[in-house]
């Protein structure tokens, strides 16, 4: 596998909302329903422009493919497309607030095969260099087992409404940046 990340550009939306759809169809049979699925793509699930044009998001590409994606943000919205109303643009400070990882999805053809994990890691080593300790997210059910093996730690499942009285579960996780997952030594760069 010759899987190589690079950050994601406009001309991109297309490739990746067509990802999108593919993952969250495909990866989220065992833990939503097909309406749950279908709703959140109208809102929670999809391409977050301000990402691109902050060059906090990057796709994953195999010969040239685009296999999978994720981002991470230096700005207070949690989660959603550009469709998701409520979004807060504002700039987080780093020493106080934590980084936001966001919008992971994989093609389900390239699941379980390291991509999410190359795809995070790159965000966690960007958010580190841009100052920040913390880094949370809103992962889907689907997400967590990646998050959980990464140092995340989950909170209380919350409900998100996503239209025609469906709503999804998401669980809130957060990770310290002062230790590298896996190698137990403290970050000191």
């Amino acid at each position: 596998m010759s899987i190589t990340l690079r950050q994601a550009t406009l001309d991109d939306v297309p490739a990746l909302q067509s990802l999108i759809a593919r993952s969250a169809r495909g990866l989220s049979t065992a833990d939503y329903r097909p309406a749950q699925v279908e709703g959140a793509l109208r809102g929670a699930f999809g391409v977050d422009t301000q990402l691109v044009n902050d060059r906090t998001y990057f796709v994953a590409e195999e010969n040239g493919a685009i296999v999978g994606c994720g981002g991470w943000s230096f700005r207070s919205t949690l989660f959603g497309s550009d469709a998701r109303g409520g979004r807060d643009s504002s700039l987080l400070d780093p020493k106080s607030q934590a980084a936001k990882i966001r919008a992971f999805f994989v093609d389900p053809s390239w699941a379980r095969r390291g991509i999410g994990t190359l795809l995070l890691e790159r965000c966690e080593d960007e958010a580190r260099a841009r100052g920040f300790s913390e880094v949370e997210l809103m992962a889907t059910l689907p997400g967590v087992k990646l998050y959980a093996v990464r140092g995340y730690v989950g909170a209380e499942m919350v409900r998100y409404e996503v239209g025609a009285g469906e709503s999804i579960e998401f669980i809130p996780m957060r990770k310290s940046l002062a230790f590298r997952s896996g190698d137990g030594a403290q970050n000191t760069g």
